[in-house]
C-alpha cells in the first residue's frame, strides 16, 4: 500500500491563522496548528508570518503543496523592493466610507461599477482602501509601488525565489474583491486603480484556478490560494442550491453560480469562485459577536443566553438592528445598534435574548433573499461559523432562512478549501478531488412561517423608517 501525499492548507484570517494537513486524496486531516493575530483593523503583515511560523511548526514534515486561503480585501502596499509601506488595512477597518462615497460617484455610480466590476463598493472594498491611504499616510502612498491582498502577501513570502514584487501572484476569487477586477471579462480594470490612487500600481498576475506558482524552500509546490470566502466553498463542497451562511466575526451568504452577476443595488457581490466558476455573496459585519454582545449586556454566559432565547415566548415586537460594528450590508457604515419596542412588558432578558438571535438572523434572511433576486435556487442552507452552534440560532433559522437548514460539521473550511486546491494542484487533474463533508441536523425548529413572516416584516419596517437616521455620522 503506497503511502499518503499530503497538502496543507492555511487559513490566513482575520483573527488567526489556522494549518490543516490533510490526505490528498481523502480530506482526512492528521495534523493541525492554529497562533493568533492582533485585534486590529490595521495590521502588519510580519504579523501573519509570525503566526504562520508557530501554527506550522512541526506539521510540515512531507507535506507535498500549500495553498493559502486569506481574508479578502485587505491592502498591502509594497515598495519596489517588496517591503511593506505601511500596515495592512483590512476588510473590516471602515476608515475609507468617505472615499467610498466619493469613489462610486466619480465612476457614475452604484450602476457603473456594478457593470465595470460586478460589484458596488463599500468599505471593506480594496479600491475605497487606496482612496483612503493616498490622503491619510501620503508619505507612504508615495513610496508604493504595488498593490497585493493578504493571500498573495503570504504566498509570495512563502516562495524560495521571490524577489521584490516580481512573479506576485493571486487567483480570481481574491481579485474579484479589490474592486478593480471584473470576473465577466476577466481582467484588470487599471483604469479604476489609477481613479483611486491617483497613478498606476503593480498589480498581481492572476493565476488559474489549479496552478502551481512556485515552491517553498522545502520543495513544496504552491497553489494559487485564493479568498476566505472562496475557500470555504471549496472546502463545504457546495452544490447547485447550496448556500453557505456563515456567522462568524462577519455573517456571510454565498452560492455557486454557472454565470457572472452584477447588482446594482450594491446587496450582492459579484465574485468569482476559486474553480473558474462565479460566487456570488451577501456580507455583513455584524455576525457571532451580536450575540456575545448581548449576552454580556445581559450578564449571561453563552448557554444560559441560549437557554433564555429559546425558552423565551417571542420577541413580542421588540426588535434589535444589530449593527454594533457599522455595517456593511446594508451599506450602513456609520451606523450602531438600536433596539426598537423597549417597553415595560419587553424589557425583560429573555425577551432581548429572543430579539438578538431574530435580530442576526433577520439580517442573514435579507442577504439569503438577496441571492434569490440575482435568480440563484436556494434549496439547502449549509450553516456554519461560531454562532451556528447556537442552540436558539438553529432552532429559528429554518423559518427565518425560509428553507432547509443543515449543519456542517464543525471544521476549519476555510483551510480545508485551501488544502483542497492544494491537491488539486498537485494532482494537476481537471477538477478538484471529491473530499466528503458530514453534516447533522439542527435544534427542531420553533417558529411557524407565519411567526418568521410577522418578525421580518417587523424588522424591514424599523430598518425601512430608521435608516435615513442611521446613515448619518454618529458622535462616538
Amino acid at each position: 500500500m503506497s503511502e499518503s501525499r499530503l497538502v496543507a492548507g492555511v487559513d490566513c484570517s482575520t483573527q488567526a491563522t489556522k494549518v490543516v494537513v490533510c490526505d490528498a486524496e481523502t480530506g482526512a486531516v492528521l495534523r493541525e496548528g492554529r497562533a493568533p493575530h492582533p485585534d486590529a483593523t490595521q495590521v502588519d503583515p510580519a504579523e501573519w508570518w509570525r503566526a504562520w511560523e508557530i501554527a506550522s511548526d512541526g506539521l510540515l514534515d512531507g507535506v507535498e503543496a500549500i495553498s493559502i486561503g486569506g481574508q479578502q480585501h485587505g491592502m498591502v502596499l509594497l515598495d519596489e523592493a517588496g517591503a511593506v509601506v505601511h500596515p495592512a488595512v483590512l476588510w473590516n477597518d471602515t476608515s475609507s466610507a468617505d472615499a467610498t462615497a466619493e469613489l462610486v460617484s466619480e465612476l457614475g455610480g452604484p450602476g457603473a461599477w456594478a457593470d465595470a466590476v460586478g460589484s458596488v463598493p463599500v468599505p471593506s472594498f480594496t479600491v475605497t482602501k487606496l482612496r483612503w491611504v493616498r490622503g491619510a499616510a501620503p508619505e507612504a502612498a508615495g513610496r508604493a509601488a504595488a498593490v497585493v491582498l493578504p493571500h498573495d502577501w503570504m504566498t509570495h513570502r512563502l516562495a524560495a525565489d521571490r524577489q521584490g514584487i516580481g512573479g506576485i501572484t493571486t487567483d480570481r476569487g481574491d481579485a474579484s474583491g479589490t474592486g478593480w477586477w471584473s470576473p465577466a471579462t476577466n481582467s484588470y480594470r487599471a483604469d479604476l486603480v489609477e481613479l483611486a490612487f491617483g497613478r498606476s500600481l503593480e498589480l498581481p498576475r492572476v493565476a488559474g484556478p489549479a496552478e502551481i506558482v512556485g515552491h517553498t524552500a522545502s520543495g513544496a509546490a504552491l497553489a494559487a490560494g485564493t479568498g476566505d470566502n472562496m475557500a470555504a466553498a471549496l472546502g463545504l463542497g457546495l452544490e447547485p442550491g447550496d448556500v453557505a451562511v456563515s456567522l462568524g466575526t462577519s455573517g456571510t451568504a454565498f452560492a455557486r453560480s454557472a454565470n457572472p452577476t452584477a447588482d446594482p443595488s450594491g446587496l450582492v457581490a459579484g465574485f468569482a469562485g476559486a474553480t473558474g466558476d462565479y460566487l456570488p455573496l451577501v456580507c455583513t459585519l455584524n455576525a457571532a459577536r451580536v450575540l456575545s454582545a448581548t449576552a454580556e449586556l445581559l450578564g449571561m454566559d453563552l448557554e444560559t443566553f441560549n437557554d433564555a432565547a429559546l425558552n423565551s415566548s417571542g420577541s413580542d415586537g421588540l426588535v434589535l438592528l444589530p449593527y454594533l460594528d457599522g455595517e456593511r450590508t446594508p451599506d450602513l457604515p456609520h451606523s450602531t445598534g438600536l433596539i426598537y419596542g423597549l417597553t415595560r412588558a419587553t424589557a425583560k432578558p429573555a425577551t432581548m435574548a429572543r430579539a438578538a438571535v431574530e435580530g442576526l438572523l433577520c439580517g442573514l434572511a435579507d442577504a439569503v433573499d438577496a441571492l434569490r433576486a440575482q435568480g440563484l435556487p436556494v434549496r439547502r442552507i449549509l450553516l456554519l461559523g461560531g454562532a451556528a452552534r447556537s442552540r436558539a440560532v438553529q432552532a429559528l433559522a429554518p423559518a427565518l432562512l425560509g428553507a432547509e437548514v443543515v449543519l456542517p460539521e464543525p471544521a476549519e473550511y476555510v483551510a480545508l478549501g485551501a488544502a483542497r486546491q492544494a491537491a488539486w494542484a498537485l494532482a494537476g487533474a481537471d477538477t478538484p478531488p471529491t473530499w466528503p463533508v458530514p453534516t447533522g441536523k439542527p435544534e427542531p425548529s420553533i417558529l411557524t412561517d407565519a411567526e418568521a413572516t410577522k418578525i421580518r416584516s417587523l424588522y424591514a419596517h424599523v430598518l425601512t423608517n430608521t435608516e435615513p437616521v442611521l446613515s448619518k455620522p454618529y458622535n462616538r
